[in-house]
């Protein structure tokens, strides 16, 4: 076991609300790794809209007081009993589980995964979350082909950057909305075909424009609530919605019947069904790794936040003026 102190920074929440629920604490007690858990010193936390969606009550707390978090990447530093799948004190590792916002995390060793030597810091913690929900959603949730035209919305932010840069290695023709020239710019650097501008642009209009009056054949959703509707007008015959995030709130229930007139597939997918075994996570780690490794692919860091200013992080980001990833930086 490595020397840790008995107090860390972490961030909690007592209550569901805005940002003002958030609580930065300096002299939390460091937790100790049961039964097949690590404790792991956190370098960089990811910072993903499921934590606001937990700090504002769109997804219940499982307890108060609650650290929020659900990624982060950083060294190993105590293993507890039990099967630890192998892994060693100074190994450098990511984890996707519970209470990230914090200097120190135990999680599970099956959610942990080692971290190439050759990726520089932050790369993980920036990828993984976000880079999976990407892959599993090209993969399973609409398995997207060369030549398919694929709709991604919010395509300049963390997911969407993602999201366009594995469309390009596929060979589909996608296009991205987003709401800024520098925006729009970003997202064609990143592989997008077609950018539309919503601001300024009928995303309808220019999507049947762009298909020749087909409508995409994949449309990925993040947003949620204010983008449904259109995600359905601009779907294909035969086509597939996957709403995937409530950025803008939660999609109200749906009447089926108004899948028929197109036969529309509509699915509303989880990343941790998709990882549910660890073979299914390290498989589908490896896979991203590699992308990241040996295709160059860009994972984009809009800001490093001291832990301090988590609240200024989920304004930011609630606000959708940030292009890619934001992430917490606990020693600060």
């Amino acid at each position: 076991m490595a020397s840790v102190p008995a107090d860390m920074k972490a961030v909690y929440i007592s209550k569901t609300g805005g940002t003002e629920v958030l609580e930065y604490k300096t002299d939390v007690p460091i937790p100790t790794p049961t039964d097949g858990e690590v404790l792991v010193k956190n370098d960089f936390i990811g910072v993903n809209f499921i934590d606001t969606y937990f700090r504002s009550g769109l997804y219940a707390a499982p307890h108060f007081p609650y650290i929020l978090g659900r990624e982060a990447e950083g060294t190993v530093v105590a293993v507890g009993p039990g099967d630890v799948l192998g892994f060693n004190v100074g190994d450098r590792v990511a984890y996707l589980g519970e209470r990230s916002y914090a200097e120190y995390t135990t999680t599970p060793a099956a959610k942990t995964v080692k971290v190439p030597s050759s990726f520089k810091l932050g790369t993980a913690a920036a990828a993984l979350l976000q880079g999976l929900t990407a892959l599993t959603l090209v993969r399973e949730a609409h398995n997207v082909k060369k030549g398919d035209w694929v709709l991604v919305h919010a395509a300049a932010g963390g997911t969407g950057l993602l999201l366009c840069q594995l469309l390009k290695a596929i060979g589909a023709n996608t296009i991205g909305t987003v709401s800024t020239p520098k925006k729009a710019e970003l997202a064609k650097q990143n592989g997008a075909n077609h950018v539309i501008n919503y601001s300024h642009e009928d995303v309808k209009a220019k999507v049947l424009e762009i298909t020749g009056g087909q409508g995409c054949i994949a449309i990925f959703d993040g947003v949620g609530k204010s983008t449904f509707d259109l995600s359905l007008e601009c779907v294909a015959r035969k086509g597939s919605l996957i709403s995937f995030g409530n950025a803008s709130g939660a999609v109200p229930p749906v009447t089926i019947g108004r899948l028929v007139a197109k036969n529309v597939r509509l699915m509303r997918p989880s990343l941790v069904s998709y990882i549910t075994t660890r073979e299914e996570l390290t498989g589908y780690t490896e896979e991203l790794f590699a992308f990241i490794e040996k295709d160059d692919f860009n994972v984009r860091v809009h800001e490093t936040y001291p832990l301090s200013e988590v609240k200024r992080a989920h304004e930011d980001l609630e606000s959708r003026k940030t292009t890619g990833k934001l992430l917490l930086d606990p020693s600060k």
